[in-house]
């Protein structure tokens, strides 16, 4: 038992030094679910630390990857692999990061631990993530992605099948939220990106300061705008224009996102404090960006502590109240543009083995290749992400 309770103290531990926004969220839990949730994000965060790493070629990368699928699954020995990837992380790798993966044997015990449906969620998660987040990684540049619906997948492998994880895990948990799990599956992958676009958004400049670019290529050639050639120093109208689009989109997805709470029983006040805190700096947040159009840095759209302090002692006040809620979510979002809800795409549910993954991927890979031979350069890779923070 003293094994158990330290490796789980251990996840307690570095969980804020990873993600100060889930360290926030997840002690909302009920206690039953913190445990899975937190092993869950860590297992996210390994996968996310193998596929930042600069150092790693794209074929080592893919190969970590791989072994660590294994690994989560039980195939694979959690210390052999930590030990060979910590021979290969950079001084790019950020300390908490470094020790997480120096401990990964620690969480798996936990994974071990966690009941049958519970494991085969967070399973399936990993899976998919690391199987659609290199086919991004390594073709990522300052041109962006081309096509609006390539956001969408690339949202869908980072955010939207943790969505659907903890959509998983909040049914196992409660047989009152499993009675409606046809109805929050449909929302969960729109929840998650509705978070991530928001980052994307406030990361923009960030993420361009390190060689990469998530912003779709194509919603903003309707207005001039080439993404190659954006610079912070100077304000193009076009690109705002194409920033407002994108922000009316993630608008939409914030509003499924508070549909899926709605739909979780107030009873379960947790669950729903752990999606409206989330969902309420997500609005504050593109609340900013879109008064602050000519941000050049992601500090400058970033919540207040006060707002952060207001945002959860009025959710916390209104959690079982539907109604209470949907003003204060109206209030927060005042403003804002938002897309109909045709032009919000409802990220598909992955579909495992069917092979729609591979055909959506190798779509994207014909975009990029496209854009490679028309520009004479080639596609470099990304040192590291959008923060995912929020919904990974």
């Amino acid at each position: 038992m003293d094994g158990i309770n330290s490796d789980e103290v251990y996840q307690d531990r570095i969980l804020p030094y990873v993600s100060r926004t889930f360290a926030l969220t997840i002690p909302q839990l009920p206690p039953a679910l913190r445990t899975a949730v937190t092993n869950a994000y860590l297992l996210c965060r390994i996968a996310d630390t193998i596929e930042d790493e600069p150092a790693l070629p794209a074929a080592e990368t893919l190969a970590f990857l791989q072994q660590f699928k294994a690994v989560v699954a039980g195939t694979a020995e959690p210390a052999l692999l930590a030990r060979e990837l910590e021979r290969q992380l950079s001084e790019r790798t950020l300390p908490a990061e470094r020790d997480l993966v120096s401990n990964m044997d620690r969480v798996i015990r936990i994974t071990a631990r966690l009941d049958d449906v519970q494991r085969s969620a967070i399973q399936r998660c990993i899976d998919l993530m690391c199987y659609g987040m290199p086919h991004f990684q390594n073709n990522a540049s300052l041109r962006g992605l081309p096509l609006a619906s390539d956001l969408d997948d690339y949202c869908y492998y980072v955010a939207g099948v943790v969505g659907e994880m903890l959509t998983e895990l909040f049914c196992d948990y409660s047989p009152d939220v499993a009675q409606r799990r046809r109805a929050l599956h449909e929302l969960a992958a729109s929840f998650a990106q509705g978070l991530q676009m928001t980052n994307i958004l406030k990361d923009v400049w960030e993420d361009r300061s390190r060689g990469a670019c998530w912003l779709p290529q194509e919603v903003f050639s309707r207005f001039g705008v080439d993404l190659a050639c954006l610079s912070a120093r100077h304000y193009d109208v076009g690109f705002g224009a194409g920033m407002r689009e994108l922000i009316a989109v993630a608008h939409g997805h914030l509003r499924n996102a508070l549909t899926f709470t709605l739909l979780i029983p107030g009873k379960e006040s947790g669950i729903r404090r752990f999606c409206l805190w989330a969902i309420g700096l997500a609005v504050l947040t593109l609340s900013k960006i879109a008064r602050n159009p000519q941000f050049t840095a992601g500090a400058q759209v970033k919540v207040s502590r006060s707002a952060v302090t207001a945002t959860r002692i009025l959710t916390n006040f209104a959690v079982r109240n539907d109604w209470m809620l949907t003003r204060l979510f109206n209030r927060a979002a005042r403003g804002l543009p938002l897309a109909p809800p045709s032009e919000v795409r409802r990220a598909r549910a992955a579909r495992s083995g069917t092979g729609h993954e591979s055909a959506s991927l190798a779509e994207y890979g014909r975009h990029t290749a496209r854009l490679q031979l028309e520009s004479g350069a080639p596609l470099e890779r990304t040192l590291r992400r959008s923060d995912g923070s929020s919904a990974t």
